[in-house]
């Protein structure tokens, strides 16, 4: 079996990216479970503030971070799997990158118009950018609701991913070898 293995720049940035979104995640989670006055009752107004700016510019960094990832993908493909995977794993394994690179595309994108539309700063890490929609509260709400549904699609498709790492993981096939680090 030979070491087909994805560049190191494509690596780094596949495993930066999955700290960053399960940061996002989890941070989304608890604004959906508490919303704002809710974290803010828990852990200050200030606190509360520097989250919701934390998880605006982390989003906007995913997405321009997963940008690169498609850029350097289409300038180097992926390796080869040695040994091949079979039809089905084929199927499954290119369903899932195509639904994590939009879902990772567009669950930033629908945040930023979510927040310009609901009239709040979209900013990155204190640069404010221009809003990309009017202020429309009722849209701001619909899409947040669907930034929201978005993101929980991401999460079922990373665990998806998760779970076929860990089977060929276990397995010594050569397939994490492809994206591990070291």
């Amino acid at each position: 079996m030979t070491i087909n293995r994805y560049t190191f720049t494509q690596r780094l940035l596949h495993w930066l990216i999955v700290a960053l979104v399960f940061g996002m995640l989890l941070g989304g989670l608890s604004f959906w479970a508490l919303g704002y006055e809710g974290l803010e009752r828990l852990a200050g107004p200030q606190v509360t503030a520097n989250l919701f700016l934390y998880h605006k510019s982390i989003g906007i960094l995913v997405l321009a971070l997963t940008l690169v990832r498609l850029w350097l993908r289409r300038r180097t493909p992926p390796p080869p799997y040695d040994p091949p995977l079979t039809v089905l794993e084929r199927l499954v394994s290119g369903v899932t990158m195509v639904l994590l690179y939009l879902l990772s595309l567009a669950v930033p994108i629908g945040g930023a118009l979510a927040t310009s539309a609901a009239g709040y700063p979209v900013q990155f890490f204190g640069l404010e950018l221009p809003g990309l929609l009017p202020e429309n509260k009722q849209l701001g709400e619909t899409l947040f609701l669907y930034h929201g549904l978005g993101a929980l699609a991401l999460a079922l498709v990373v665990l998806v991913h998760m779970a076929a790492g860990i089977k060929h993981w276990r397995l010594k096939d050569g397939v994490m070898t492809r994206i591990s680090l070291p």
